[in-house]
């Protein structure tokens, strides 16, 4: 079962409150837990908290070293929503262990998982298809990840910043 925190912030809230409606059908349900840690309303909230709040529960990538090993399929994705998608996918990717990906096609979200091992997607809910985004979400929940040629550049991201 794939476990998803999900949060937003105040611009987020209507697309996060279709996108849980979305995933509760039971097709989905069966398959995917989720954790709503807010906003509950409209009122003006500061994203930063947010993403904070998703990425503190998102464990830590167990990267695969080289070319030849077997991926490790990831089980606890982060869902994070803004208005752009922008201003989240930065504070994620302030933790070590987070690969965000601000998604905004389904080519962007296949390629966030094959290519990059991203645990948390971000989307902009004011700048993209709502009922797109629930296919975009589907694709990126759906792709495992490649490892091979990717495996090595994935361990770069989450290794020592160069001088």
């Amino acid at each position: 079962m794939i476990k998803l925190f999900v949060a937003s912030d105040h611009a987020g809230l209507v697309l996060k409150s279709k996108i849980l409606s979305f995933i509760t059908d039971p097709i989905w349900s069966a398959q995917v837990e989720t954790f709503d840690l807010g906003p509950q309303t409209s009122e003006r909230v500061d994203y930063p908290s947010f993403a904070d709040l998703v990425c503190k529960k998102i464990p830590a990538i167990s990267i695969v070293p080289n070319e030849s090993a077997a991926p490790i399929p990831l089980t606890t994705y982060g869902l994070l929503i803004c208005g752009s998608g922008q201003g989240m996918a930065m504070r994620a990717n302030k933790f070590s262990h987070i690969r965000a990906a601000l998604c905004w096609n389904l080519e962007t979200a296949e390629l966030a998982r094959k290519h990059n091992n991203a645990n948390v997607i971000c989307l902009g809910a004011r700048v993209s298809d709502h009922e797109l985004c629930f296919e975009i979400l589907k694709c990126f929940l759906e792709t495992p990840f490649e490892g091979g040629r990717h495996s090595l550049r994935t361990a770069q991201i989450s290794g020592p910043f160069p001088t």
